[in-house]
């Protein structure tokens, strides 16, 4: 494991795990989501308001940071954890995913990636070891390998293609990544990316091929991408047996809270997702008592908080009448206020996830979180006559 980065593994419930990934600037706690910074930021958020929600390390993009406002010229500012005044660890992805969402603007052959910038046209390339340099230009704490993402459902043949390549990608990226790390400062992580669609027998020679090459922590990549959840999981099933105990394992992408749910009971350890962010800038909010639309009509006269036993000064401080109001008049208040809600929800799910497995007691936490959605409110608001 690289120098100054370190995985404990501190208590487990099952296959449900409970750790601690130390870097150079901090500790992140497992199971643990990484709210998703693409551009440097999240939208409509603060980054204080980031970590008084609780999480320990954000993600950020190799693809986007590159294109504006370049790696070399963040580098020349600091770093990005100067650039973006986060100080605590950061982990990037390297483009992969940008593979299959600007599918229309890319082209793969064995080298690389050449994309047609979403921005202005201009002619990009993107190789594994362009990939490692820009992450190490940007100074992340864990950097990812390049690969293939392929969106589901795909042909066979397509999805040993991608599996492969990923795989000779991350052979070229564990070299890249030897080498800038010659000189640098300690604590920079690489992960590898487990790839293989919804083939049982490739997810499992990607994970033992990857786990042959040596890396810091170990990632699912390819899911969530159109396939059923079932089938999402039954790769997790997959993989994990074949992955290194005393290494962290990441799922890609994912997702609901539901999904977090069953994915740690599975043995993951990270996640990312834009969702809490997203939908909270369309009006959704998720909370104890599962997702609450706030477009609903039903809200506009209620004048309870979404949660008034919440951490969140979003959830207790604002009735639902007025965050209604805020959604239907698309004022820019509404996404601010919904998007920290859900933050806030996250990690609280991911402490509580921890505390179970400490507790020995991860299946019946799943249980009751799962209950306490399928109730809702204990009772819908009605106005008094």
């Amino acid at each position: 494991m690289a120098d100054g980065f370190s995985f404990q593994l501190l208590h487990t419930d099952g296959a449900a795990r409970a750790g601690l990934i130390r870097t150079s600037r901090g500790a992140v706690r497992t199971p643990a989501f990484m709210p998703v910074g693409t551009q440097g930021t999240l939208k409509a958020v603060h980054w204080h308001e980031v970590r008084e929600a609780g999480a320990d390390i954000v993600l950020g993009n190799t693809y986007h940071l590159m294109l504006r406002p370049g790696a070399e010229r963040i580098a020349a500012l600091g770093g990005l954890h100067r650039f973006i005044n986060w100080p605590h660890p950061i982990l990037t992805d390297s483009g992969g995913f940008q593979v299959m969402s600007l599918a229309e603007l890319r082209k793969v052959d064995e080298n690389g990636v050449v994309f047609r910038s979403h921005l202005d046209g201009a002619i990009v390339e993107l190789t594994p070891e362009r990939a490692i340099e820009i992450q190490a230009l940007l100074g992340s704490d864990i950097a990812m390998q390049l690969d293939e993402c392929l969106r589901l459902p795909a042909e066979a043949a397509e999805i040993v293609r991608a599996t492969h390549l990923s795989l000779r990608w991350a052979e070229r990226c564990k070299r890249a990544f030897d080498k800038f790390s010659l000189g640098a400062p300690p604590g920079r992580a690489l992960f590898g990316i487990v790839q293989g669609g919804d083939d049982r027998r490739l997810r499992a020679e990607s994970a033992r091929a990857l786990v042959d090459l040596g890396f810091d922590g170990y990632a699912i990549g390819g899911l969530a991408v159109g396939e059923e959840q079932a089938v999402m999981l039954a790769m997790v099933e997959e993989v994990m047996p074949h992955l290194p105990a005393d290494r962290p394992h990441y799922l890609m992408g994912v997702g609901t809270p539901e999904d977090l749910l069953e994915a740690i009971a599975r043995g993951v350890d990270m996640f990312d997702c834009v969702l809490p962010t997203r939908n909270g800038r369309h009006g959704l909010a998720f909370t104890r008592h599962g997702p609450i639309n706030l477009k609903n009509a039903r809200h506009a006269d209620d004048p309870r908080p979404l949660d008034a036993t919440s951490r969140c000064p979003a959830a207790r401080d604002f009735s639902r009448a007025y965050v209604h109001h805020l959604v239907k008049a698309n004022e820019s208040m509404a996404g601010m206020l919904l998007s920290q809600v859900n933050l806030f929800y996250y990690q609280d799910l991911m402490a509580g996830a921890r505390d179970a497995i400490a507790a020995g007691s991860y299946d019946a936490f799943r249980g009751m979180t799962r209950e306490a959605w399928a109730r809702g409110d204990i009772a819908p608001y009605v106005a008094s006559s």
